[in-house]
């Protein structure tokens, strides 16, 4: 047989260049290593969860708490907290007291509750008076709204304040009555003549008083006769009925049942109740002589009227 000779390519040689000195060149491509299996695979990174948007309040929570807030900064709401905080210490401090007639410290007396309005009556015995303090003054739900000044006794004398209280009181808004003390054992015409000459009313006055307290030496039918001239002069000379004022005592002995037709103003301290007869129609109580009034230097009668602010109107003069 014949021998097979192989030959093999020998490959050129490789010409030295001076941008391959000291490189290998080779022909075949070059294949990408493969990653070691030892390698640690690199753990991606986690994204942060992004933020929640905060959602603001509701329409209807922005109205709810602009509605608090006007009511804490309005004034009418520090009333209310004012009024109940006034209200609670109020009822502690009358714990064991009767509760329809409590002590006013202000005024230094016990005064019935209920009554809304209320007065006092003043003569030459109070002095000078400040009648812008008197009007200025106030316990809790009482202050002064009327009172009565005391302008002549029986023909001849004139209260030496009258003037001045008549003028000065309606000045600081208090409505005001004029009040004659009867003296019996004189005329009774003559006193209303001398009582009417010293007042000059006003539309919006309290109706004129006459104070009868005491016999003054004569007997009660001849104190009736009297006092029936001075009502019957004075009430066609003003067109109002006069207010005949006694003491609970004398109004009883006396007067009770000849004068019904007349607004009643009786006195009698230091109760809680007037207790005159259910058919004893009164207008007005004087309770205390003893009150204590910012700007009177003196004590004096506490009054108060049976009705309310419409009643109170109507009786005024016209």
């Amino acid at each position: 047989m014949a021998a097979l000779l192989y030959f093999y390519p020998v490959p050129p040689p490789i010409k030295k260049t001076p941008s391959n000195q000291g490189k290998l060149i080779f022909d075949q491509p070059l294949v990408p290593r493969a990653t070691p299996k030892t390698a640690s695979k690199v753990a991606p990174k986690r994204r942060k969860p992004a933020a929640k948007k905060k959602k603001g309040l509701s329409l209807q929570w922005k109205f709810v708490i602009t509605g608090l807030l006007l009511i804490l900064f309005s004034p009418l709401y520090y009333g209310y907290v004012l009024k109940l905080f006034t209200s609670t210490t109020r009822w502690i401090l009358d714990i064991g007291e009767d509760p329809n007639y409590r002590t006013y410290k202000s005024f230094d007396i016990q005064i019935p509750k209920r009554y809304t309005i209320h007065g006092i009556d003043v003569s030459s015995y109070q002095g000078k008076i400040d009648w812008t303090k008197v009007k200025a003054m106030k316990d809790d739900d009482v202050s002064i709204k009327f009172a009565f000044i005391k302008a002549t006794e029986g023909v001849s004398s004139v209260d030496p304040y009258f003037q001045r209280n008549w003028r000065e009181a309606p000045k600081a808004g208090i409505i005001c009555g004029a009040y004659h003390y009867f003296i019996p054992k004189k005329s009774g015409v003559w006193q209303a003549r001398f009582f009417l000459q010293t007042v000059k009313y006003e539309s919006g006055d309290l109706p004129p008083v006459i104070d009868i307290e005491t016999l003054s030496g004569v007997s009660p039918e001849k104190m009736r006769v009297e006092l029936k001239d001075f009502i019957t002069h004075v009430e066609r000379k003003t067109g109002v009925k006069p207010i005949i004022y006694s003491g609970l005592v004398f109004y009883k002995d006396y007067l009770k049942g000849h004068f019904d037709g007349y607004p009643l103003w009786i006195a009698h301290y230091y109760k809680a109740e007037l207790k005159a007869g259910a058919n004893t129609k009164w207008s007005f109580w004087q309770h205390s002589d003893k009150a204590r009034i910012t700007g009177i230097n003196h004590v004096v009668d506490f009054n108060a009227f049976r009705g309310d602010s419409l009643s109170f109107q109507q009786l005024l003069i016209k």
